[in-house]
């Protein structure tokens, strides 16, 4: 496939990104997700508009304007909305990356990923071997209740970290804490449980749940489902970073 016909529909970038990948980021932020997460921070991110249109060359000569500030340990990372829905594009933005020797992380939620569809898991595969990282949220443990927080199954998505893992990549795995919804002690050491069969995760991260994409939702006009639900409390946070061991892993944040 050639890089016109590989068209990348982009949300927005972030230049200087330090929370997305090992070191300062440049950060691309691609079109289109089909979870419907109740605590969703970028809403607007869930239509898949073709505006923002740009070749795979275009978007990484973009980023590579600021390869300075990248050091040693920085790079370039994909995320969304969920950029697997672009994957081509991200595979081929990747390779372009990879060529210059620039570390490449993918931060996705895992929810395209179609084990049983050989065509599709070609073009991951190809992906796969120019993506240094992936980021991959590991939303809920529950089947059921994943299903009830953002509208999808999860075995697709633990399905994914597997195959990543076995491929010899390197994860980071994240989990959005909320309270009353994500955070209960038994499926939180069912996660512990579950991360650690991946023998290629390097970091485990808490996010606490927070409402500053609130008006988001109400600018979109979008019903918010978890109107009232509070953020944790550090002691919660701590708590749930206990549960998943979380300085135990390699690339830890350093105390």
């Amino acid at each position: 496939m050639s890089q016109q016909e590989t068209m990348g529909y982009v949300h927005s970038v972030e230049t200087f990104g330090l929370v997305d990948g090992p070191g300062v980021r440049y950060i691309i932020f691609l079109q289109g997700c089909a979870m419907r997460c109740q605590y969703c921070h970028n809403p607007e991110t869930w239509a898949f508009t073709k505006d923002n249109a740009k070749t795979p060359r275009q978007a990484f000569d973009a980023a590579c304007r600021y390869r300075n500030y990248w050091r040693n340990n920085g790079g370039l990372t994909i995320s969304g909305g969920e950029p697997l829905l672009q994957m081509d594009f991200v595979s081929e933005v990747f390779r372009l990356a990879r060529a210059k020797g620039i570390h490449t992380a993918l931060d996705t939620s895992g929810q395209p990923f179609a084990p049983d569809n050989a065509e599709w898991m070609a073009r991951f595969d190809a992906m796969l071997e120019n993506t240094s990282l992936v980021i991959l949220d590991l939303k809920e443990i529950d089947d059921e209740k994943h299903k009830a927080l953002t509208g999808h199954s999860n075995r697709n998505v633990l399905a994914m970290a597997q195959y990543v893992a076995q491929r010899g990549v390197p994860l980071w795995i994240r989990h959005v804490l909320v309270p009353g919804l994500t955070d209960d002690a038994e499926g939180l050491r069912r996660l512990d449980a579950f991360i650690r069969t991946l023998p290629t995760v390097r970091r485990v991260e808490i996010l606490p749940y927070h409402t500053l994409g609130l008006f988001k939702w109400k600018n979109l006009g979008i019903p918010y489902p978890l109107d009232g639900v509070r953020v944790p409390t550090q002691e919660e946070v701590k708590a749930a970073e206990d549960l998943l061991h979380v300085r135990d892993y390699p690339d830890a944040p350093k105390e």
